[in-house]
Order: C-alpha cells, then sequence, then structure tokens
C-alpha cells in the first residue's frame, strides 16, 4: 500500500498542485508583461481542447471507433490537464461575476476527480496484475489476455461508484460553462 501512495496517489496530488500553481504563475506574468486581455482569449481555445479529450469517452461508448482505448485515455488526460490550466488562466486571478467563477471551481473539482479516477484506475491495474498471470497460465494470445484485463478493470464496482460522481461533475461544470459562454455572447 505504501508503494501505491508513493508511486500513483503522491504523483496525482503534485500533478494537481502543479496544475494550480502553474494557472497562477502564467496569469501573473501576463498581468506583468501587460496582457491581462490575452487570458480573456484562452477560453475558446480551453473548451476546444477539453471537448477534443472527450474523444476517449465516445471510443468507449463506441460512438466511434478510431484510435486505442488507451492511447486516447491518455490524450484525455494531457488535454484534460492542458485545457484546465488555459481555462485557469482564462479566468484568472479576479472576481468579474459568479457564474464564470462557479463554473471554474467546478473545472476544478472535475479534474480533481479524473485524478481520483485515474489513481482508482492504477490500483485496479494493480490488482489485476495477479490475474493477468492466471489467464497467461490459460495460454490465451496476449491480445485476448488484454482485452479480459481492459474489461475488467474498468467493470469494478471502484469505477462504477467513480464515474457515478466524476459523470454528474462534469454535466454541472458543462452546464456552467454553457451558461457563462451565452452569457458572454448575449452581453458581449
Amino acid at each position: 500500500m505504501r508503494r501505491f501512495v508513493t508511486t500513483t496517489v503522491l504523483p496525482s496530488i503534485v500533478l494537481f498542485l502543479c496544475l494550480l500553481a502553474s494557472a497562477l504563475v502564467v496569469d501573473i506574468l501576463l498581468h506583468q508583461m501587460g496582457f491581462p486581455q490575452l487570458g480573456r482569449w484562452l477560453g475558446p481555445v480551453g473548451v476546444a481542447l477539453l471537448a477534443i479529450s472527450f474523444l476517449h469517452s465516445l471510443r468507449r461508448r463506441k460512438m466511434m471507433s478510431l484510435g486505442s482505448p488507451k492511447g486516447l485515455l491518455q490524450l484525455h488526460e494531457v488535454l484534460g490537464w492542458v485545457g484546465a490550466l488555459v481555462l485557469l488562466v482564462h479566468g484568472g486571478i479576479h472576481l468579474n461575476a459568479w457564474i464564470p467563477w462557479l463554473a471554474l471551481l467546478a473545472m476544478v473539482v472535475v479534474v480533481a476527480s479524473g485524478l481520483t479516477g485515474k489513481v482508482l484506475l492504477g490500483e485496479a491495474r494493480q490488482r489485476l496484475g495477479h490475474r493477468r498471470k492466471e489467464l497467461e497460465a490459460l495460454d490465451l494470445s496476449p491480445h485476448e489476455v488484454e482485452r479480459r484485463l481492459m474489461a475488467m478493470a474498468l467493470l469494478t464496482d471502484m469505477m462504477k461508484q467513480w464515474r457515478s460522481v466524476h459523470m454528474p461533475l462534469t454535466a454541472a461544470f458543462a452546464a456552467l460553462a454553457l451558461v457563462h459562454v451565452l452569457a458572454t455572447l448575449l452581453l458581449w
């Protein structure tokens, strides 16, 4: 358990704190360099990155067949982090209105939830390591072993419970972001 905490949990916490610190540093630098308005235009960029990251969800739900699930999960993680960074810079360190701040807070919670999912998936994979050896002993093809293990990892109770929290959080973030975008367009 100690190894799991040091190799999986702590790096996720550090990554989350780096996200928040990076956004703060970039926003401060933009203000010091005289480009605070640049943050305003980062909103569409961040939204686009997050939208692209959802290719993973489309693939997992069999709504598309392009890409490998593992590769798209990695893309989801990277674009989710970068998109969140860009949107945190977009939100900045100033308080202008409640809806954008609620959307930003919801996004931060979704990112924390996503990192939690990554930790849970890592734990599930670790537990399935023993199961891999059992399946390999049955002389199954490497592809079949991987397919069965991935299916088992995704169907674990931990992952189901996590998804039952992560998906509504993501929907709340999306709704708040949509309200923010619509309000911005209507007031512009």
